[in-house]
C-alpha cells in the first residue's frame, strides 16, 4: 500500500511540475509605448515621431527625445517604446539623426523595438530589395545592442500565411546574426491572429506580435473581449507581445473597475489589460504619443509630457503588472 500511494502520490504531483517548454516564457518584461507619426506611420518619405522635425540635428533629436523618453518613464513607467522605419528614412542621411532617438531611449535603459511600416497601405513590402538594404543598415548599426529588436514588416495584410512565413523565414536567414528571441513575426493580416505563424516550423524561437483594437467589434463586456483575444491568440501568449493595443484617451472616458462592462471601449481596455496580466504578456500602448490621436495616452508639456486620462494610465499599468 505504501509503494501505491508513493506512485499515485507522483502521479498526483507530475502536472505541478511538468510544464511544457511554451508555458514556461512570458514576454511582460515589454512594457511599452508607440511613439509615432503625428501622419501615421505609413508615410511615402521620413518617418518623424511627434516633437521632432525633418530638421533637426542628431544633437536636437537626441535632446527631444530624452524629454519625451523620461516623460514615458515617469508618467507610465514605460521600458520599451516601439520606434517606426522606413527605406526612405534609413537609407537617407534622415537615418544618422533619427537615431537620436533610439539612442536615446537605450541610454535610458528602455528596449527599441524598430518596426518597418510601408508606404502604399496594400500589406505588401513597397520595394525588396530597398527593404533589403533598410534592415542591413539597421541590423548593422543595432544587432549588437541586446536591447534592441526587430519587426520585419508592421500589419502584413496582403500576404498568405505560407508567403508571409516565406518571406520571414529569408529575413532570418539574412540576418542570422540576430538572435531569433529578439525578432518580432507580425501575425497574419492587420497582426491581428498569431496561431498562424505561431504553428509555423520555420519560424520557431521568434516572438510573435499581435495588434487589437476596440473598434473591430461593439461588444460591451469584458467576457466577450477576452474571448474575441484568446481566439486570436491561441496557445502563443508567451511568445506573443501585444504591440498595438490603444482606446480613446481624451474624449473623458472612465476605464476604472466599475466603469468598465457597459461601453465599448472600457470593456475592451479592461479584458485586453487583464488578459495581459494574467499571462504575463507584454503590451505596447498605441500610441505613447502622436499630435492629434484621441488615443495618444500623453500630450507634450514643455520639454516632457503630462498623460491625458489618469484612469486610463492606471489600467495600462494593471495590464503591465504594475
Amino acid at each position: 500500500m505504501a509503494r501505491l500511494r508513493h506512485c499515485l502520490l507522483a502521479l498526483l504531483l507530475v502536472p505541478l511540475f511538468a510544464v511544457p517548454h511554451e508555458a514556461a516564457a512570458a514576454t511582460n518584461a515589454f512594457r511599452g509605448v508607440n511613439w509615432a507619426d503625428a501622419r501615421d506611420n505609413y508615410v511615402d518619405g521620413w518617418v518623424i515621431p511627434t516633437g521632432l522635425t525633418a530638421g533637426d540635428s542628431y544633437d536636437s533629436v537626441r535632446g527631444k527625445a530624452d524629454g519625451i523618453i523620461t516623460g514615458f518613464q515617469q508618467k507610465l513607467g514605460t521600458n520599451t517604446v516601439r520606434l517606426p522605419i522606413n527605406p526612405q528614412s534609413v537609407n537617407s542621411d534622415w537615418w544618422g539623426r533619427y537615431k537620436g532617438a533610439a539612442d536615446s531611449a537605450l541610454s535610458h535603459g528602455m528596449k527599441v523595438v524598430f518596426g518597418y511600416w510601408e508606404a502604399n497601405k496594400d500589406g505588401f513590402v513597397d520595394d525588396t530589395n530597398a527593404w533589403n538594404t533598410m534592415w542591413d543598415k539597421v541590423t548593422a548599426d543595432y544587432g549588437g545592442n541586446g536591447n534592441v529588436y526587430f519587426e520585419p514588416m508592421n500589419e502584413p495584410f496582403g500576404y498568405s500565411l505560407n508567403d508571409w512565413v516565406s518571406l520571414c523565414s529569408t529575413w532570418l536567414s539574412r540576418h542570422s546574426n540576430i538572435s531569433r528571441g529578439r525578432v518580432l513575426i507580425s501575425g497574419t493580416g492587420y497582426n491581428d491572429n498569431v496561431t498562424g505563424v505561431g504553428a509555423a516550423s520555420a519560424l520557431n524561437g521568434t516572438l510573435l506580435s499581435l495588434h487589437f483594437y476596440g473598434f473591430w467589434a461593439s461588444d460591451t463586456t469584458r467576457s466577450a473581449w477576452t474571448a474575441n483575444l484568446s481566439n486570436r491568440l491561441g496557445s502563443y501568449s508567451s511568445r506573443t507581445i501585444i504591440d498595438e493595443a490603444g482606446a480613446p484617451m481624451t474624449t473623458g472616458l472612465d476605464y476604472s473597475a466599475g466603469h468598465q462592462d457597459g461601453n465599448n471601449f472600457t470593456a475592451y481596455f479592461a479584458a485586453t489589460t487583464d488578459l495581459a496580466r494574467s499571462r504575463q504578456m507584454g503590451v505596447v500602448y498605441w500610441p505613447g504619443l502622436r499630435s492629434g490621436d484621441t488615443y495618444s495616452i500623453t500630450r507634450q508639456s514643455g520639454s516632457g509630457l503630462e498623460t491625458n486620462n489618469a484612469s486610463g494610465v492606471v489600467q495600462l499599468r494593471w495590464g503591465w503588472g504594475l
